[in-house]
């Protein structure tokens, strides 16, 4: 993580100067110097994004989110970010231009893009699943920085997880930026390699959706064992909340967490033999298995040109 003063971001390459509504307020994050923000795409993960980053007490941002759809920019000013229907006004004003539309869509987009980033250059995070960096420097005609990120929903609560790669010629300073920025709504956790980003997807990106679909399970289950279901809805995300505060912890491993619950002939340890009898194990290897392949999936068939 970065420290508080670890670096002064002076602007995009070559911005175009025309005016742009950007909130008046004196918003900075800690490692930047009055960045412009812009977020195009109010979708889940735009709006997660921009209520988080909106919503985060210190440090803030200048920030603008961008969608066609007039009930979208009303949600998200209703988040408390400022709207506009403009991608293009957006793209060639910020410092920060954050691509949060889904993959089949970007390619289109980037069309309408290209020519104010040609002259902008702003540092450009997408957080397309699948969308490779080289395929999306190519439809914005080359030479861009890029950081691909895959962040999740929590982020919203600034609770959020996100997995970053940063493309060849991103400067180390735009690489501290991205995170820098991502890292007021999530902890940010860098990948090596871009083909990792495909398993980061299926398991922070997607997780949440297991989590919650798990919750569902556990209350239906207890609602059937004769709990109220408001009664037993409170208890499993409840527990879910503390199970997970222990596993934040790391000092003790989620094995051994489950193990110390486990205790010889009870309750919990007939619960785990009947789970393990279903292979749990193996349907959660399945599930992020074909989150992956999708996640290539889309590469291939939203990719390349």
């Amino acid at each position: 993580m970065l420290g508080k003063d670890s670096l002064k971001y002076n602007g995009a390459r070559r911005r175009d100067k025309a005016p742009f509504p950007w909130p008046r307020a004196p918003l900075t994050l800690s490692a930047m110097t009055d960045p412009r923000i812009g977020i195009i795409g109010a979708g889940n993960m735009g709006l997660a994004l921009g209520a988080g980053l909106a919503a985060a007490p210190a440090p803030r941002a200048r920030l603008v989110i961008s969608d066609r759809n007039a009930e979208k920019r009303a949600r998200a000013e209703d988040l408390g970010v400022s709207a506009t229907d403009d991608n293009e006004a957006l793209a060639r004003e910020s410092d920060v231009l954050i691509l949060a539309v889904k993959p089949q869509h970007l390619k289109a987009l980037c069309a309408t893009l290209a020519p104010a980033l040609e002259r902008a250059r702003p540092l450009l995070i997408s957080v397309a699943a699948g969308i490779r960096v080289e395929d999306l420097d190519a439809w914005l005609g080359g030479g861009q920085w890029i950081v691909r990120a895959m962040p999740n929903t929590p982020a919203l609560l600034r609770a959020g997880t996100s997995v970053l790669y940063a493309g060849a010629g991103v400067p180390a300073r735009e690489r501290a930026l991205a995170e820098t920025l991502l890292a007021t709504v999530s902890r940010v956790f860098w990948v090596p390699e871009e083909a990792l980003m495909d398993a980061a997807t299926a398991v922070s990106g997607s997780g949440p959706a297991y989590l919650f679909l798990f919750l569902e399970a556990l209350i239906a289950a207890g609602a059937k064992a004769g709990l109220p279901p408001a009664l037993a809805a409170d208890l499993a995300r409840s527990t879910t909340l503390g199970a997970a505060r222990m596993a934040e912890g790391g000092d003790v491993d989620v094995a051994t967490l489950r193990a110390r619950v486990t205790s010889p002939g009870g309750t919990t340890e007939r619960a785990i033999a009947s789970l393990l009898a279903d292979d749990f194990p193996g349907m959660m290897a399945r599930a992020v298995a074909a989150a992956c392949a999708r996640s290539r999936q889309l590469s291939a068939e939203w990719g390349a040109s």
